[in-house]
């Protein structure tokens, strides 16, 4: 197993790692053990938004071959940053806030490229959802170059509540989509602005398309009509750094 020196075991090890601040990035429960300490430890999952799943015994046993007592985690290699904290350092620094809001993308070298791409434009902050983003582990840091340790990361639990509290800061919500009628040559981006980034399967959830202030898709003459998420992110972000330079 990969990454082994983040991962912790057993129910008193990953309580205590969580009484004490560690930030975990998942935590896996073993399926249909109902004891009031795994209802507790759900618990301090959800109120930590630490992403958590139910799995069988066979899921723990391929993790660690040691006395796990039903519970697997691994301690992120980050410090998640919080965004109620942040959003007012963002528009203390002078420049146009540009957030980047990722829906679902779940592949971790993706990961690690957009958050090097991210760092790199000038990017404040990367906001991920608790469940259904990629795992941050020893991969994710790699492709992204260091990136990670760079650029403030927010995990939230849901993202369309986010998007709601960014509109209501005064951020222009931005999605991206291949069926979008403008293009980001023809969008405004030089306000504050959240750029949403939706997985190669799905795209942006129809949720988030509907509360967003303009779609946007990037304009493409060849037969195959789609990017890898990490290049178009690039695309898109540089055109919105170029467009506030600009202003």
């Amino acid at each position: 197993m990969k990454n082994n020196s983040a991962l912790i075991f057993g129910l008193r090890p990953i309580k205590e790692a969580i009484d004490s601040g560690k930030q975990l990035d998942k935590l896996f429960i073993q399926k249909n053990i109902e004891q009031s300490t795994f209802n507790e430890l759900k618990g301090l999952a959800k109120e930590n938004k630490i992403p958590y799943s139910i799995v069988p015994l066979q899921k723990l046993n391929s993790l660690t071959k040691k006395n796990h007592q039903g519970v697997v985690a691994f301690i992120s290699p980050i410090t998640y940053a919080n965004l109620d904290f942040l959003l007012p350092s963002i528009f203390e620094k002078g420049k146009t806030p540009l957030l980047l809001i990722l829906d679902n993308v779940s592949d971790v070298r993706n990961f690690g490229a957009i958050a090097r791409t991210a760092e790199c434009s000038g990017v404040d902050a990367i906001i991920i959802p608790t469940r259904g983003a990629a795992q941050i582990n020893e991969d994710a840091v790699k492709t992204s170059a260091g990136a990670l340790f760079k650029i403030p990361v927010c995990r939230v639990s849901f993202l369309l509540t986010t998007v709601n509290i960014l509109k209501k800061s005064g951020f222009s919500i931005v999605s991206c989509s291949e069926k979008a009628d403008k293009d980001i040559y023809s969008a405004n981006l030089q306000l504050p602005t959240a750029v949403i980034l939706g997985s190669e399967e799905s795209g942006v959830s129809e949720e988030l398309l509907e509360v967003s202030d303009s779609i946007i898709k990037i304009p493409m003459k060849g037969e195959i009509k789609s990017l890898n998420v990490s290049v178009a992110c690039g695309i898109i972000l540089f055109e919105a750094r170029r467009q506030q330079i600009n202003s």
